[in-house]
């Protein structure tokens, strides 16, 4: 890829990305209540992508072999227990991501 298709692209990708962020202050304005499917995906959209987050991390977990899926197990059960406590996504989500790292490299390998 030249230089100039480089700069193409990196424009093309800034572009759309200022325009998916503007666009919804347009649509959906002060002056108007926002359309109860919007809220509705504001509330349920969190917790659908966290599954899918769990969902994609264990497609290739093999319970057959290796340690058994047992890193995963309890990476997602300190994940799942530290957002219940605090209720915090980001932190749970940190935690448990490094508590599977350290749980694969230096404890159960």
């Amino acid at each position: 890829m030249s230089f100039q298709q480089q700069m193409i692209t990196l424009g093309l990708c800034a572009l759309a990305t200022f325009l998916v962020r503007f666009i919804p202050f347009l649509v959906f304005r002060e002056d108007r209540e926002t359309p109860k499917f919007i809220q509705y995906l504001g509330k349920v959209l969190p917790a659908a992508t966290f599954g899918m987050l769990v969902v994609y991390s264990l497609k290739n977990v093999n319970v057959l072999t290796g340690t058994h899926g047992l890193p995963e197990l309890i990476a997602i059960l300190v994940t799942g227990g530290l957002h219940i406590w605090k209720k915090n996504m980001m932190l749970s989500v940190g935690v448990g991501t490094v508590c599977y790292v350290l749980l694969v490299n230096f404890v159960l390998k």
